[in-house]
């Protein structure tokens, strides 16, 4: 049975042509709330890896040598480079060769239930982790944006994540200018003051901000709220994992 979107909150990507494999990996990711997207060469995996977001990429070095660079394309992607990387290994060498090429963890055949999931338990903290850094939630709350020698211009923010937000403007903004975006994490009461760079901003004057160094305490409560409002959507079988980790 596979989840629904609502109860999926992570991306694996699995890269095998070994169907037996791919159902070993993929039934127990399942049980950790995460959907899975399966590659059975090596070319469209390369490929796929580039395009989209994963938090959990599994790779199964039984395609033969030229697997390992789709975990040395994973860390020199924009998007993946922080991803948990697993190898399907049959041999202590090419474990180690695994190790070298950028993966987290490995899974060495003959593969059981509860070896992988041993180690999706050892990594499922990492995983969900990745998950949070690139999670946006929507909002709705003012914000201020400051500039040195400009007066202050009112805004909305719409959606906020660790690394920054989206808002919208009274004025335009101008990308790679640094401001300073102060507001309240809603169901809060205190105020914070982040320095940051503007990423991206369109004719309606909605604009994208990301955080330049945020203080300790930001990033612990904006980091702890976050978590909240992510495990608020799933489901309690589903919430229990996600919250074990946190």
């Amino acid at each position: 049975m596979s989840l629904s979107a609502a109860e999926s909150i992570l991306r694996a990507l699995v890269v095998s042509n070994d169907l037996l494999v791919i159902k070993q990996v993929s039934e127990p990711l399942m049980d950790f709330a995460a959907s899975t997207e399966v590659c059975l060469d090596i070319p469209n995996a390369l490929r796929v890896v580039n395009l989209r977001k994963f938090e959990a990429v599994v790779v199964d070095l039984g395609l033969g040598e030229d697997s390992r660079e789709i975990l040395e394309r994973v860390r020199l992607s924009p998007s993946n480079r922080s991803t948990v990387a697993f190898a399907i290994t049959d041999s202590v060498k090419q474990s180690a060769l695994a190790f070298d090429a950028g993966s987290n963890f490995v899974f060495e055949r003959p593969l059981s239930p509860a070896s992988v999931g041993r180690t999706l338990k050892a990594a499922y903290s990492l995983i969900v982790r990745e998950r949070l850094r690139y999670f946006r939630c929507p909002v709705s709350i003012p914000a201020t944006i400051r500039r040195q020698g400009v007066q202050e211009i009112d805004c909305q923010a719409l959606n906020i994540s660790e690394g920054g937000m989206a808002i919208m403007s009274s004025a335009a903004l101008t990308p790679r200018t640094n401001v300073t975006v102060q507001f309240t994490i809603p169901g809060q009461s205190t105020e914070f003051s982040a320095r940051s760079e503007v990423c991206w901003c369109d004719e309606k004057n909605r604009a994208g901000l990301r955080f330049l160094a945020p203080s300790f305490e930001l990033h612990s409560e904006l980091r702890r709220w976050l978590a909240c409002r992510l495990e608020a959507t799933l489901p309690e079988s589903v919430a229990s994992k996600f919250r074990s980790t946190i």
